[in-house]
């Protein structure tokens, strides 16, 4: 089917236009591509031949320069894709620049400048809380309904969709073992999130209030934050994840820009404490996003977490992890935490899908409590769009790989 005569109804029609960026087939050489359908097209070679002034920002092999480019720049660049692709004037100039989905290949859509992630739904910290604190009063943390809990993360190992995990290694010590023992992780699990990247820097020692939000951040893509439970349980006391969490971050090929997700707006849940006046989201606009994930196993759904339970927002996220005057720079990526819904189905780990190993899963393939050599873990998403339209988010995927 020719690129421009997209079905109906799909859901990276001209309403979406998410960004990545792409070698040609038989080219080593990247350039920023913007998916419409099954194909993608050549941005900076449409710019160019369009005459457009954002040629420059497009003919890029990473997304960097458009996202550093603001606002202003990321409306402007969408108006004219949505045209470019849409109108039949530019048809004939446009369709030769398209390229086949399947016969490309993509490459980590923008270079990372640091990674952060969050702990942001109170179904999945309730469920953790549950497992590893059972006496507790509350099984959330004192702090948690005050403030949104992150940790800084590795950023150069966040991968591309696509990219093997290699099962790591590390120390692990179980309550019965007298020592730790080193070897390869057994409880290899998976984190369904949603990752936010930054475009606008921010000044060092002033903080980004939550009205400023979508000044600074371009939009959105899926996220698994790979977690090796056996190394994290060893060592994250007292300074919390380290080499359990730093081994792969995977994220989608594909950014999914904010603007393409304007029917997606939600409000959050209902907050049930007193926030601090820098997090006090009450007067601004709905925070939250609805999307609706799928996690696979081996081509097996096994959970459909929704992102709109999630507790704190982005903005929120945002607003405090610059209120101490940490600096944003161009190609920030921040996760959203797992996202986990109230039901068993909607769990966004293996940790809880299986209580922490007790309850394994029933696949067709065999029974799982972790993840095993082999097997290929799937995220994907869609959410409302206009008319009634879906949007889809681009998918995450990578194969386990046995320990090198």
């Amino acid at each position: 089917m020719p690129p421009f005569d997209v079905p109906e109804g799909d859901p990276f029609g001209p309403h979406n236009l998410p960004y990545g960026v792409f070698s040609p087939p038989g080219s080593s050489e990247r350039t920023v591509g913007v998916r419409l359908g099954d194909h993608v097209l050549d941005a900076g070679a449409a710019a160019h031949a369009l005459g457009s002034p954002y040629a420059s920002l497009l003919a890029r092999p990473t997304l960097n320069p458009l996202l550093a480019a603001g606002r202003t720049a990321w409306s402007d660049v969408r108006r004219a894709l949505t045209a470019w692709v849409t109108v039949p004037a530019h048809r004939e100039t446009v369709e030769p620049l398209f390229h086949p989905l399947s016969e490309v290949t993509l490459h980590l859509p923008f270079e990372v400048a640091d990674y952060v992630d969050f702990y942001a739904s109170e179904n999945h910290a309730r469920n953790v809380g549950r497992m590893f604190r059972p006496d507790a009063a509350d099984s959330l943390t004192p702090n948690w309904k005050h403030l949104p809990i992150g940790y800084h993360g590795r950023s150069g190992t966040v991968v591309v969709s696509g990219t093997d995990v290699v099962r790591p290694s590390g120390q692990r010590k179980a309550p019965a073992d007298a020592a730790p023992v080193f070897g390869p992780s057994v409880r290899l699990d998976i984190e369904a999130e949603v990752g936010f990247v930054v475009g606008v820097p921010s000044e060092l020692g002033r903080p980004v209030p939550l009205g400023d939000f979508r000044d600074h951040v371009f939009g959105l893509c899926l996220l698994n934050d790979w977690s090796a439970r056996d190394v994290q349980a060893w060592e994250y006391v007292p300074l919390g994840p380290f080499l359990g969490k730093s081994f792969t971050t995977s994220v989608s090929a594909w950014i999914t820009p904010l603007d393409a997700l304007e029917e997606a707006r939600v409000a959050p849940p209902e907050r049930t404490h007193e926030l601090l006046p820098y997090l006090d989201d009450a007067d601004e606009e709905p925070g939250g996003y609805d999307l609706r994930i799928t996690v696979t196993v081996n081509g097996h759904v096994v959970s459909e977490p929704p992102f709109s339970t999630m507790y704190w927002t982005a903005a929120q996220q945002l607003a405090h992890m610059t209120v101490n005057g940490a600096s944003l720079r161009t190609g920030d990526l921040y996760g959203s935490g797992t996202v986990s819904g109230p039901a068993e189905r909607e769990r966004g780990s293996l940790l809880e899908l299986t209580w922490n190993g007790r309850d394994a899963l029933e696949l067709p393939d065999g029974k799982r409590t972790f993840l095993e050599d082999g097997d290929v873990v799937t995220l994907s998403a869609w959410a409302p769009g206009p008319d009634g339209v879906r949007v889809g988010l681009g998918e995450v995927t990578g194969r386990v790989v046995p320990t090198v």
